[in-house]
């Protein structure tokens, strides 16, 4: 590997691990300030609401101003996000941090990252090895995450076991992701030129953001994918783990236990998505492997135990995320070379958008008696099958190039 690659994984590996650290103490922080589930759920929906805006506008303008630039100030944006979540507890400030910073109660990939880190990796990576280079991009960032989650448990855990406040424990969870953000721009900052667009956009051509040809692809892609964010957003992990908090009253430790459990499952899961596809396909892959995962979803909350339950969790996690690569991959191919960081960036966008509107409305179903409030599985569940057989509806007969063969 070159050393941008390496310097690119660096940055992910670093960023996942912070994300999956504050996904596990960031919903149980705001409850412990006296926050509501109505208070945390609108916190939540803006914070990936305002991720959502700052991705599409940096990530449409990265090739004009530079990629490294661009996940600089990413990286900026991260440290503002975990300073001001952990030093204030007025809740119009957080409003306000949520909206224009960048932090992560899903432990999922957010703001600019993904789409220009894609697109730098696309200059200095061979084409052929496009989807397994997305897969180990995937395997980084899971095993990161699941990293990271283990390790804010076991850090609150010991925090509390010697005497600190629990409101303490997980603040200092959250400064450790600030800190993070400033290890993510040290590392992006040292990206060569390499990584720039090889070569300016045709003026000549008309473009809206960024695209031409592939609009309607484009368009329609982001509308299935805004659908699949939106139901996954009635689970984000953050609100996975009020649920085991609430429902079976798991402890700090083992639920970080469980999250990394479940992310080296999904990052394993991608490796495996890219010998599928190359055997069947990149939409068959994403929806074959999709359907059945949801339909475990649907089937954590009926579970009569906690150990049920997180077999089932495992589980489903072990291929939850096969469609993530392929997913990537598939957009990449099917749009034109100078499309391909638009596309990644308003699509990635459109995730973003239809993650921020859910939480204001799952919050809500975890109060509920039915299923022990875990009615917000089965809906997520439900939603997901609907996206899957939209999908292959829709884009089974739009090939990428190296298919038509």
């Amino acid at each position: 590997m070159s050393r941008d690659v390496i310097l690119v994984f660096a940055a992910r590996t670093s960023r996942m691990a912070g994300y999956g650290a504050i996904a596990v103490v960031l919903g149980l922080y705001l409850a412990e300030r006296g926050f509501d589930a109505g208070q945390v759920g609108l916190l939540f929906t803006l914070t990936l609401a305002g991720d959502a805006v700052i991705s599409l506008w940096l990530a449409t303008r990265a090739d004009r101003y530079g990629r490294r630039r661009t996940l600089v100030v990413g990286a900026a944006l991260l440290v503002l996000g975990g300073v001001a979540f952990a030093l204030t507890g007025e809740y119009v400030v957080l409003l306000a941090a949520a909206i224009v910073s960048i932090i992560s109660p899903s432990g999922a990939e957010v703001g600019p990252f993904l789409p220009v880190e894609q697109a730098a990796l696309a200059e200095v990576v061979d084409p052929a090895r496009r989807t397994t280079t997305f897969a180990w991009y995937q395997l980084a960032g899971a095993f990161a995450t699941a990293g990271g989650a283990l390790a804010a448990g076991l850090a609150v855990a010991a925090l509390i076991g010697i005497g600190v406040g629990a409101a303490d424990a997980y603040r200092a969870v959250i400064l450790a992701y600030a800190a993070i953000g400033l290890v993510v721009a040290v590392l992006v900052a040292g990206l060569s030129d390499a990584v720039e667009a090889a070569s300016p956009a045709d003026p000549s051509i008309r473009r809206r953001l960024g695209l031409h040809r592939s609009q309607l692809v484009v368009a329609r892609l982001s509308a299935l994918f805004a659908l699949d964010a939106f139901a996954g957003g009635f689970v984000l992990q953050s609100l996975v783990a009020l649920w085991f908090t609430v429902r079976w009253d798991v402890e700090p430790a083992p639920l970080g236990a469980i999250f990394f459990g479940t992310n080296v499952l999904a990052g394993l899961s991608g490796l495996v998505a890219a010998r599928l596809a190359a055997r069947f396909g990149l939409i068959e892959t994403m929806v074959g492997t999709h359907i059945p995962s949801n339909l475990l979803l649907i089937a954590v909350p009926f579970m009569p135990s906690l150990e049920l339950a997180v077999g089932v969790l495992l589980l489903r996690f072990s291929i939850s995320q096969m469609d993530v690569p392929t997913r990537q991959s598939y957009t990449i191919a099917v749009v034109a070379p100078d499309e391909r960081s638009a596309a990644a960036g308003i699509t990635g966008m459109a995730r973003a958008v239809g993650a921020a509107a859910a939480p204001v409305l799952a919050t809500p179903l975890l109060g509920l008696a039915i299923l022990g409030g875990g009615l917000p599985f089965v809906v997520a569940g439900c939603l997901k099958i609907g996206y899957d057989l939209l999908l292959w509806r829709n884009f089974r007969h739009l090939r990428p190039p190296e298919e038509r063969n």
